[in-house]
């Protein structure tokens, strides 16, 4: 096991951060500091620290809610000793924010690479993250439909892997939706009932309309509060053959049944339906650079003349010879490295015909029009809280959730899942009081299991058989297993039930001092199995695979099917294992009377590795892949200032997973990463509102580090020995060198990025606001041999406001940059991209009663 230690970061380390710190603060106040001159504050003045950070108009820019989304205990953001913002509804609608990749501009250390255009989890440190509502995990969702933000009176971002007591999770962060809600703002119930109904247009016929209510009603002489919020969207896109509809509703509600027991119950179902974008193929330099496109139609494959490419057309060009050294075959042949690929590798039938080069337009993106991305998710939470007597507090929270996704693109890609979870945990709190000693205890047993079915089909996926300047033919529409439910790559059907007891406590000392403490202990029985009778292997129809005697595994081709080793298994048809865990975090932080809060926190938690629809492969059960942890080490300072209208933070982190071989490549990689995240938010008074925010990181893949390379798909600039003419109609695919950490760093992530936004509002309703994102240039892929431009993007807006009425206007992207996002860089970087979207504008007018 690798181990993290605080003397990688350093003691000038921490200095230097400190240093780094008050050099941010107005120089007025820095004196002041350097000098000596702030005296110890009063205990009025301390109350004051946390509980005055309330300004007028200020959008809830400040960290002056309790949030229980880091540890569980109603600590400010300020008070917590992790790296994590908040942003509100207000900020939200100020700035136009509609999807998470907005987020960027107001959470360091959130940019997200392209999961095929579709915005569904925020990568937080460089990896995946995860999402939880209310404090509970939802299914994964890498990109299985892009995540609401509408519907949310706040979004905690938190970046390193939760608190034990919220069980097994990612390294690298993970969103919390605070759903809109009767409490929201006051903790009360609304006095009166208010909502509001809202229309959004803007550019490439957009069309989204809103409705929400809330407030104080009666049922069976019974008081209660209640929130339901509505939305609805009919949109075009930039892209071609592109768009969205999607209905969303949510409902909250509030009880009190009396004074010592609470429910809060409420749900969300949302209906989405689109597409994903795997953007331009053919990827090039100059393509990047100038939009020189090479043109050229594939030689047809489909000999049945059904309109699609099927498996068995795609094996009829195998020349597989099971004795050559290098296994190349067919249109699609493995060569170890890229520069040893030779023309004699090639297969005839790759070549493209009627080669010629063009202008591509950004609108000109890898999508059929019968593509399709359809998802139905249901979520649902049922709480009840209950005061003791002696000043226990016993929550109960259930949770369950659902989705049904269908994805089918003609370039040869499918997947469905069918999968639910529920989950059910118990939180006994209670806070002490002893002399100068405040402590705070957690315990929570929690019980949740997931049932999954999903199945993927990917092979035969060529990104470049399609000439972006036409339209899809069959000439690279594939026959999908989605259409005719067989020939599936992968097809899991399983479930796994996690046991978990977590306990955690936050000692809070008059002096100011605070240590904060957690463990937790998992037990994970996993069961999963694969419908050999779904499945095909290579280009081999379920028909042909190869089992063992005992038909327990699925063997590799040509093996004897009796006197096999372990390293002939392809897979197993079913296993099932139990899997258990230690995480544990301690944090010890010190609330100086001058205003800084320096602290320094370390982690290990568990990590449970699904898959895109939260499945688990039987191999990873039967190798123990499933379950890994996670490490992590924070040092940071935050600090309130200028009577408590500045906020600023300054975090250096390394974390890590510890087991290399444990990896989905999808949602939860085997990363590395070490970095810097700064953020200040200052309410400078009743009208002006200043964010700024910066992120240094560096993500390294330890399984390439550690094997010396990584599976990749080569693109033209991997082999400029080849005319890529020859190649266009197949691929090549093999194993880039990684020779040291450079090589072996994640792809698409840009090491330095930086933020900042303003807002100014007028007496007279009237509200403007700008943002500006300055991101460093970025390979395409992982071998480094494209390289999409730095980008400076500039986003302005206007707010005008009355009682009742709001309108506003946002323009996006105002100097028109030209930029990019890599698009899956491990795996496809060298082969595809995403264009990113031009200028383009929001219009929305509200009617609030």
């Amino acid at each position: 096991m690798n181990t993290i230690k605080l003397g990688k970061l350093g003691v000038t380390g921490i200095s230097t951060l400190l240093l780094l710190f008050l050099s941010l603060l107005p120089q007025a106040y820095a004196e002041e500091i350097a000098q000596g001159e702030i005296q110890q504050a009063t205990e009025e003045s301390e109350e004051r620290f946390v509980e005055e950070i309330i300004v007028t108009g200020s959008l809830k820019t400040l960290p002056t809610e309790d949030v229980g989304s880091v540890f569980g205990f109603d600590k400010t953001l300020l008070e917590t000793p992790r790296s994590a913002s908040s942003i509100s509804a207000e900020q939200m609608a100020r700035f136009g924010m509609d999807d998470i990749d907005d987020m960027i501009t107001l959470a360091p250390g959130t940019f997200t690479q392209s999961f095929f255009g579709v915005a569904g989890s925020l990568d937080v440190r460089g990896t995946p993250g995860e999402t939880y509502f209310r404090g509970v995990r939802r299914l994964d969702n890498p990109g299985n439909y892009p995540t609401p933000i509408g519907a949310s009176d706040r979004i905690d971002i938190v970046r390193g892997p939760a608190t034990p007591i919220y069980g097994p999770s990612k390294i690298g962060g993970y969103l919390n939706f605070v759903p809109k809600s009767a409490r929201a703002d006051s903790g009360q119930y609304l006095t009166e009932p208010e909502g509001s109904i809202s229309y959004t247009t803007g550019s490439w016929d957009t069309n989204v309309i809103t409705a929400e209510v809330g407030g104080p009603a009666t049922l069976a002489e019974q008081d209660f509060g209640y929130y339901l919020y509505g939305m609805v969207e009919n949109s075009g896109s930039y892209y071609d053959n592109s768009g969205t509809d999607q209905t969303l509703l949510q409902a909250s509600f509030d009880v009190d049944l009396n004074e010592k027991l609470r429910v809060q119950f409420g749900g969300m179902y949302h209906k989405y339906e689109g597409n994903q974008i795997a953007g331009w193929n053919r990827l090039t330099q100059a393509l990047v650079d100038d939009g020189t496109y090479l043109t050229g139609t594939a030689q047809p494959l489909d000999t049945n003349g059904d309109g699609s490419i099927s498996h068995a057309e795609y094996g009829a060009t195998l020349d597989f010879d099971p004795d050559d050294g290098d296994g190349a075959f067919g249109i699609a042949p493995f060569v170890f490295r890229p520069e040893f690929v030779t023309v004699a590798d090639l297969d005839s039938l790759a070549a493209l015909e009627n080669v010629g080069s063009a202008k591509l337009k950004g609108s000109q993106v890898l999508v059929a029009p019968d593509d399709t991305l359809d998802n139905e998710v249901y979520t649902f939470y049922f709480d009840i809280i209950y005061q003791t007597d002696n000043d226990w507090e016993i929550k109960n929270q259930f949770f369950y959730e659902s989705y049904e996704n269908l994805n089918e693109n003609a370039y040869g890609f499918s997947q469905f899942h069918d999968s639910w979870v529920i989950e059910e945990k118990l939180i006994f709190s209670k806070e002490f009081h002893t002399g100068s000693l405040t402590t705070s205890l957690q315990l929570s047993p929690s019980i949740r299991h997931t049932d999954f079915e999903h199945g993927d089909d990917f092979t035969n996926e060529f990104f470049d058989r399609r000439d972006l300047t036409g339209p899809s033919t069959a000439l690279d529409r594939r026959l999908l297993a989605t259409r005719i439910d067989d020939d599936y790559t992968e097809y899991n059907i399983g479930k796994y039930t996690d046991i978990g007891l977590g306990f955690m406590a936050d000692l809070t000392w008059e002096s100011g001092l605070s240590a904060l403490i957690g463990v937790r202990w998992d037990t994970i029985d996993i069961k999963s199995r694969i419908p050999v009778d779904k499945v095909m292997f290579g280009n081999f129809s379920s028909e042909y695979v190869i089992l063992s005697a005992d038909g327990e595994f699925i063997l590799n081709d040509f093996v004897d099917p009796v006197n096999f080793t372990e390293d002939d298994i392809r897979a197993p048809v079913s296993d099932s294992s139990t899997e258990d865990g230690f995480s544990w975090t301690a944090s010890l932080s010190w609330k100086m009377p001058v205003g800084l809060i320096p602290y320094i926190t370390f982690s290990e938690q568990s990590t449970l590795i699904a898959g895109q629809g939260a499945d688990i492969d039987p191999n990873n059960v039967r190798t123990g892949a499933a379950f890994d942890s996670s490490e992590l080490v924070e040092a940071g300072i935050k600090g309130s200032f200028l009577d408590d209208s500045l906020y600023m933070a300054i975090a250096v982190y390394e974390q890590e997973r510890t087991d290399f071989n444990a990896q989905a490549i999808v949602t939860n990689s085997t990363n590395r990463t070490k970095g810097v995240e700064v953020e200040a938010r200052w309410v400078v008074n009743d009208h002006l509102i200043l964010t700024a925010g910066y992120s240094s990181m560096k993500v390294t893949n330890l399984n390439t580090l550690e094997n010396g390379g990584r599976f990749s798909f080569f693109g033209a600039e991997d082999m400029p020995q080849i005319d890529p003419a020859l190649v266009y109609g197949g691929q090549v695919i093999g194993i880039p060198e990684a020779v040291d950490k450079s090589d072996a760093r994640r792809a698409g992530v840009p090491e330095n990025i930086f933020s900042f936004t303003g807002t100014y509002a007028f007496d007279s309703g009237l509200a403007v606001n700008a943002s500006l994102v300055s991101v460093d240039s970025v390979f395409s892929g992982f071998s480094q041999a494209v390289k999409l431009p730095s980008y400076t993007l500039l986003n302005m807006g206007v707010v005008y406001e009355t009682e009742q009425w709001a309108f506003s206007f946002n323009a996006k992207n105002l100097t028109d940059k030209k930029y990019f996002r890599a698009n899956f860089p491990n795996l496809f970087g060298s082969q595809i991209v995403l264009p990113e979207l031009p200028r383009n504008y929001q219009a929305k007018v509200a009617y609030h009663f």
